[in-house]
């Protein structure tokens, strides 16, 4: 058993498709529930300072599958013409990490009709770390599993978010460098993807009180070397407490996914990934856990209004 979840995890990192030459960026399911995991542009969108705390438990049952935390904060200044942000993820799977740091940028105009159009910037790091010695092979004359760095690399990317009460969209590239040259020598097929993302989504009163609220959205992207993928999300909205959505990740997964309102300050999401891929012979799913904290910074934000926790 413990042969073939390496030749799995193996063939994953190394080869994924006979056409891909990169890594797959990291995959979240709840993305909907902090924008700032896909697009710079949405730091300040929720008014007052939001900050979030998520981790996903990738493949379960696999011993060194992706284990992936993220924590992202972000406000707004300057009446909410300017946006700052910072997301700190850690992905580790196997013998190896990837770490990043990423401070955002977004200006913010107020559109008609209440729309707030924004264009967000932002800079920070990859610390890359890898020891493959770890591993315990048969073949341990292949150098490409005796390396190890722990290297430092800059990178930067931006984005476009628009959004009103009823409807956002937004377009980004996260990460513009791809730092070939720092993978090579065994280690080319670590190189960092430009992908692209195209989200786009409403919400949809069902009742003339607007009790119960529909949300469907769509995500597209597109990464080098890949085809395009998409995720179709909807989700259903109770008296803005809980929220009970599904997302199919085309070629790869069913989501469940549910987020409580447990305060006026405090919402929990947990989401549930069913492979549909191969890999799910050997797997149990992906689990994944987001909990948000927002407050009003009150020399800051002073009587802004702010939005509502499920929209955008």
């Amino acid at each position: 058993m413990r042969k073939r979840i390496f030749y799995v995890l193996a063939l994953m990192l190394f080869s994924l498709t006979y056409k891909v030459k990169a890594q797959h960026n990291i995959v979240y399911s709840q993305y909907i529930f902090n924008g700032l995991l896909i697009n710079p542009a949405y730091a300040g969108s929720h008014v007052q300072l939001s900050a979030t705390l998520s981790y996903r438990n990738q493949w379960i049952n696999f011993e060194g599958a992706p284990r992936t935390s993220a924590f992202g904060i972000h406000s707004s200044f300057n009446k909410e013409k300017v946006g700052l942000g910072l997301l700190v993820t850690t992905d580790k799977i196997g013998s190896y990490t990837n770490s990043s740091a990423f401070a955002s940028y977004a200006y913010r105009i107020k559109m008609l009709r209440g729309g707030v159009l924004s264009m967000g910037l932002q800079g920070g790091f990859h610390n890359f770390k890898a020891d493959f010695s770890q591993l315990k092979l048969k073949a341990d004359q292949d150098p490409i599993f005796n390396g190890y760095f722990n290297e430092f690399r800059p990178n930067f990317g931006g984005g476009i978010f628009y959004y009103n009460d009823k409807f956002f969209a937004g377009f980004s590239v996260p990460v513009i460098l791809k730092h070939a040259d720092f993978f090579k020598d065994g280690f080319s097929q670590l190189t960092l993807p430009r992908f692209y993302y195209l989200n786009v989504g409403t919400i949809l009163p069902l009742d003339r009180m607007e009790k119960v609220k529909v949300s469907p959205s769509i995500l597209l992207r597109l990464q080098d070397g890949t085809p395009l993928s998409a995720d179709l999300n909807l989700s259903v909205i109770f008296y803005d407490l809980i929220s009970l959505g599904t997302s199919y990740r085309t070629g790869d997964a069913v989501v469940a996914l549910v987020n409580f309102k447990l305060s006026e300050k405090f919402h929990f999401a947990y989401s549930y990934d069913y492979t549909l891929s191969d890999i799910g012979q050997y797997s149990r799913g992906s689990h994944e856990f987001t909990i948000n904290y927002r407050t009003r910074l009150r020399r800051i934000h002073k009587d802004v209004e702010c939005p509502y926790y499920f929209s955008h």
